[in-house]
């Protein structure tokens, strides 16, 4: 077991986080890692309404009885997505911490604290989790260079990023970017952090409500899997490999690309068709170089409970066995 500033403050039982996940962050998957004692998230924006989310809000609530947050990632996108009914929803449905992440959460960050939700931050930079903290979030969770999705445009990976939010911030540090093992979870203490946050990781588990084609590609992938696709736009996105991910870094080689060149390939709708019918070259699909790590397919509750132990016995017999008198 261990008791860090994150468990303290979240009220879990194991420095351990599901974050955010479009098209994956669903009941059945938040509650499985509740149930295991992480903190699980639902994807508010998976929902393709607000009435939908406070709908999975509810179906989650019947399949655990321990706490379990919502991400709410803020987008800056053409259609106007209505954040305020999706706040409403998250606060209405009595939900005790809300992960945001994308752009400047302020305006959501004092309305949920006005509610007595919790509020962490996602960042991939040290001046923005400052900024997050000064906002008043109560965690930040660093996104390190290796990290799926959105990894910002400094490429600077954890084993530097980690000690250097540290050094700065005083509220709790969630680790991202990764992080598969009890390994990552000591070192990620070691460098500053109060726990690690997981995504691809959580891919293979066996309560993840995604196509067996794809869980079994990402055991099949090692940590040079990945292509980091939109640099040229400055919006990086670390994804699987595939002949999606080829063909947006061809046309961005060509020079001048502009997000209308490669819009019908990056949509998000063709990523969930992935996750449905399990082509793996449908769409784009997130992972991160951690894939390299993964080659089973446990439960949440299983997974959660060996990297803790697997975290113990590298401290004790390990790296206590390496000091000298």
């Amino acid at each position: 077991m261990f008791k860090t500033r994150f468990t303290e403050t979240f009220g879990v039982e194991h420095p351990i986080m599901q974050g955010g996940m479009q098209w994956v962050g669903r009941a059945e998957m938040a509650a499985a890692v509740a149930n295991a004692g992480g903190l699980a998230t639902l994807s508010a924006l998976t929902q393709p309404t607000p009435q939908a989310l406070a709908d999975e809000i509810a179906r989650c609530r019947e399949l655990t009885d321990k706490p379990f947050g919502v991400n709410l990632t803020l987008l800056p996108t053409q259609k106007p997505i209505p954040y305020a009914e999706y706040r409403a929803a998250i606060i209405e449905g009595g939900i005790g911490v809300v992960e945001t992440a994308g752009n400047n959460p302020g305006e959501h960050i004092a309305e949920f604290r006005q509610h007595g939700i919790k509020v962490i931050h996602k960042c991939t930079a040290v001046r923005h989790a400052l900024k997050a903290e000064q906002l008043g979030v109560d965690a930040v969770s660093i996104d390190g260079f290796e990290c799926a999705g959105h990894p910002g445009e400094d490429d600077i990976p954890g084993l530097v990023l980690l000690p250097a939010a540290a050094n700065r911030l005083r509220v709790p540090i969630i680790a991202s970017g990764g992080f598969a093992d009890g390994r990552g979870l000591v070192a990620a203490l070691a460098l500053g952090a109060d726990a690690i946050n997981m995504g691809t990781r959580f891919l293979s588990t066996r309560e993840c409500p995604i196509h067996p084609q794809v869980k079994a590609a990402i055991r099949a992938a090692d940590e040079r899997s990945t292509d980091v696709i939109m640099r040229s736009l400055r919006n990086s996105a670390r994804v699987a490999r595939n002949a999606i991910s080829q063909e947006v870094l061809a046309i961005e080689a060509r020079g001048n690309a502009t997000y209308a060149d490669i819009a019908t390939l990056v949509s998000g709708l063709r990523g969930r068709t992935v996750y449905e019918q399990g082509d793996t070259d449908l769409g784009i699909w997130s992972a991160g170089m951690v894939q390299g790590l993964i080659d089973d397919e446990p439960s949440c509750e299983e997974l959660l409970r060996d990297i803790v132990e697997q975290a113990r016995q590298l401290i004790r017999q390990r790296l206590e066995g390496l000091l000298t008198q």
